[in-house]
């Protein structure tokens, strides 16, 4: 048994597939993949459905229930669950929308880490963004296209959602003091990327050298902390063009550059194409009946 309430933007997707008899022979699988952008009255209620769900929480906050249990996904909030029994999930009655990202999986490997993740127990975990996204883009590319290369790239991309969220949940309390350098630059530069953030700022909260922390966000991130501030303001803008009627100089304010012609600059170079250009793309509609 399934009701809903499909009240979601029209910029949300949902992709679907049926695995072969290939792919569901693999530890891991995916079926379906989604990122909704839901508003205040979006609900699902169903009975069972013979998979499990990972949601991602990018914006607003959504409520959980199943077995008694009722948990709230905030900004930053992983979550594994076990379709086989009664469940429901919605936007949270106090907020007007729940961004999130969300995929159907099921196969052995996620049986087994899902008791690392505290199942049947609903138990979220804060994971970083730039640790989710990856692995979702690469469902969203490869899902609808049937091939041995793409069911294993799929595989490993649910994989590598499961061990994220499995690192977050043994970090448990401690991760209100993790001292991790690069994690806890992320984490700053995330919550103050509008700020005008200087690399020897970033050092200090990291308690490191600045060429160390450069060092270390070379190794762990692949990149610099400056060009990870510059993609998380550029991926910030992102939204402003597409959520709002903001003009370009209000968002470059808004997302930490010092001029409209900077903003601009930076913007083309790493999306390739200008905010205007961005801005008038219309997303493509994908709606359909979950």
């Amino acid at each position: 048994m399934l009701t809903y309430t499909m009240d979601v933007e029209e910029r949300s997707r949902w992709l679907r597939s049926t695995p072969s008899s290939f792919e569901e022979s693999l530890p891991f699988w995916c079926s379906e993949v989604g990122a909704f952008y839901a508003r205040k009255h979006f609900t699902t209620a169903r009975s069972n459905k013979n998979s499990y769900i990972i949601f991602y929480t990018f914006g607003g906050q959504g409520v959980v229930r199943q077995g008694g249990q009722e948990i709230t996904l905030g900004k930053g909030d992983a979550l594994l669950m076990d379709c086989r029994s009664p469940q429901s999930y919605g936007t949270a009655p106090d907020h007007g929308h729940w961004y999130h990202l969300w995929t159907h999986i099921d196969g052995p490997g996620v049986a087994a880490l899902g008791t690392q993740l505290g199942l049947p127990q609903l138990s979220p975990v804060n994971v970083l963004p730039s640790h989710v996204q990856p692995h979702f883009d690469v469902l969203f590319e490869r899902l609808e296209h049937e091939s041995i290369q793409n069911a294993t790239l799929i595989g490993l991309a649910v994989h590598s959602l499961l061990a994220e969220m499995i690192a977050a949940s043994l970090a448990g309390a401690a991760a209100a003091t993790d001292t991790d350098p690069v994690k806890l630059v992320c984490q700053h530069i995330e919550a103050h990327f509008a700020e005008d953030l200087r690399l020897e700022d970033l050092a200090d909260v990291a308690a490191v050298s600045p060429s160390y922390l450069i060092r270390l966000f070379k190794k762990q991130m692949g990149t610099t902390p400056h060009d990870y501030l510059l993609r998380f303001r550029v991926t910030r803008a992102k939204e402003l063009l597409a959520e709002t009627t903001l003009t370009s100089a209000a968002i470059a304010r808004l997302v930490g550059f010092n001029s409209e012609s900077n903003f601009s600059y930076r913007f083309s170079r790493m999306v390739g194409q200008s905010p205007r250009a961005y801005r008038l793309a219309a997303p493509e509609l994908v709606l359909e009946q979950k």
